[in-house]
C-alpha cells in the first residue's frame, strides 16, 4: 500500500473509529485507561516520597535540592516505564495487513472520548437549563477540578465550555491528529502521557517534582496537536482572512495562561463562540485568577451545546481535509 492510498485508508479508519465512539461510547467497565490509572497509582505510591521528605524542616535546603532532583528522576523513570512499552510493541507488530488496520482502528476508538465529553457536558447543561443549581454544581465537579460548591450558573457554564474546548483537543482532536502523524503507536503514547499528566501534573507538594516530567512530556506532545486544534476551531468562523489574526491572538493570550496548549485551544474556541473565558476560580482552597481568553461576552448556558458542536465540526473538518488531500494526490498519480 503506497503512501497516497495509505492516507485515504487512514481517513476511513478515523471515520470508523468516530462511528464506534458515537455508537458505543466508552467502555463502562474494564477500559484500558482505568487499568493504566491503577498501575500508575501503584507506582506513584511506591516511588514518590515528595511531600514527606520535602516537608521535613530538618532537611537542609541543599539536601532538599538534591532530593527534589532524585524525585524528578524517579518520576521520569516511572513515566517512561508506563508509557513506552505498549506503543513500542504496537510499532514492532505493525504491518499493512487487514487485521492490523482493524486493530489500529479499535485502538483509536479506545483513545477517543467524543461521546463521553458530550454526555458529561450535557448532564451539566440540563440541570442548568432547568434552574437546578445544586445538581448542576455536583455534576460540574465531575468535569472540572475547581471548587464548584459556590459557583453561579454563569460560572458553571464558563467552566463547562472551558472543559469542552480543552478536552475536545485532549480526548478527540489530538488522538485523530497523532493517528495521521504516526498511527496507533503515537495515539497510545499521547493518550497515556496525557492521562499521566492529568494524574500527576499538579503543582502541589505531592506532585510538583514527581509529576514534572509527565507534565513537560504532555506539553511537548500536545503542542503540535493544540496548534492544529486552534486552526480547526478558527476555520469554523468561515472567515479565512481572520485565521492569522485569530491565531495571533490565541498565541498572545496563551502566553499568559496557566497552560500554553490549553490556552491556545480555549482562546481559539472562545473567539469562534464570541465569548470570553478565564477569570477567577478556586482550586484546592486557593483562589486563582486565570488570564482572559477570547474577546467577547460572558459565557451563558446556551454556549455549552455550541462548544460541543464546535468540537464535532472541527474533528470532521480535519478528517475531510485528510480524505481530500489523499484523494487529490491519488487522482493526480493515476492521471500520469
Amino acid at each position: 500500500m503506497n503512501k497516497l492510498t495509505e492516507l485515504l485508508v487512514i481517513g476511513l479508519q478515523i471515520l470508523a473509529a468516530l462511528l464506534l465512539d458515537r455508537v458505543l461510547g466508552e467502555f463502562p467497565k474494564w477500559h484500558p485507561l482505568v487499568g493504566f490509572g491503577n498501575l500508575a497509582n501503584r507506582l506513584e505510591s511506591t516511588y514518590n516520597y515528595s511531600a514527606k521528605i520535602l516537608a521535613n524542616k530538618n532537611v537542609a535546603n541543599q539536601n532538599q535540592t538534591i532530593i527534589a532532583s532524585i524525585i524528578k528522576l524517579r518520576g521520569a523513570a516511572c513515566c517512561l516505564a508506563l508509557v513506552t512499552p505498549l506503543p513500542l510493541l504496537i510499532f514492532l507488530v505493525a504491518s499493512p495487513s487487514l487485521i492490523y488496520l482493524i486493530l489500529e482502528t479499535f485502538i483509536l476508538y479506545l483513545a477517543l472520548g467524543q461521546k463521553s465529553l458530550a454526555q458529561h457536558a450535557m448532564q451539566i447543561f440540563n440541570p442548568l437549563s432547568a434552574g437546578d443549581l445544586p445538581q448542576a454544581r455536583q455534576l460540574t465537579s465531575y468535569m472540572v477540578s475547581r471548587d464548584t460548591t459556590q459557583l453561579t450558573e454563569q460560572e458553571m457554564s464558563r467552566a463547562t465550555v472551558e472543559s469542552v474546548l480543552e478536552n475536545g483537543h485532549d480526548a478527540v482532536i489530538a488522538s485523530v491528529f497523532y493517528f495521521v502523524m504516526g498511527g496507533a503507536p503515537l495515539v497510545i503514547l499521547h493518550r497515556l502521557v496525557n492521562t499521566l499528566d492529568a494524574m500527576w501534573g499538579y503543582k502541589n507538594p505531592r506532585f510538583n517534582h514527581f509529576g514534572w516530567f509527565a507534565a513537560k512530556f504532555d506539553d511537548l506532545l500536545g503542542f503540535f496537536s493544540a496548534v492544529c486544534s486552534s486552526v480547526l476551531y478558527l476555520l469554523n468562523r468561515k472567515k479565512l482572512h481572520t485565521l492569522v489574526t485569530g491565531l495571533h491572538l490565541a498565541w498572545q493570550q496563551s502566553e499568559e495562561y496557566k497552560s500554553k496548549n490549553g490556552g491556545l485551544c480555549m482562546s481559539a474556541g472562545a473567539q469562534v463562540l464570541g465569548v470570553s473565558l478565564g477569570g477567577v476560580a478556586i482550586y484546592h482552597g486557593t483562589k486563582t485568577t486565570s488570564a482572559k481568553l477570547g474577546c467577547g461576552r460572558q459565557v451563558v448556558t446556551a454556549d455549552i451545546p455550541k462548544s460541543l458542536k464546535l468540537v464535532n465540526q472541527s474533528v470532521y473538518t480535519f478528517v475531510a481535509i485528510v480524505l481530500f488531500i489523499g484523494l487529490v494526490i491519488q487522482i493526480t498519480q493515476l492521471s500520469k
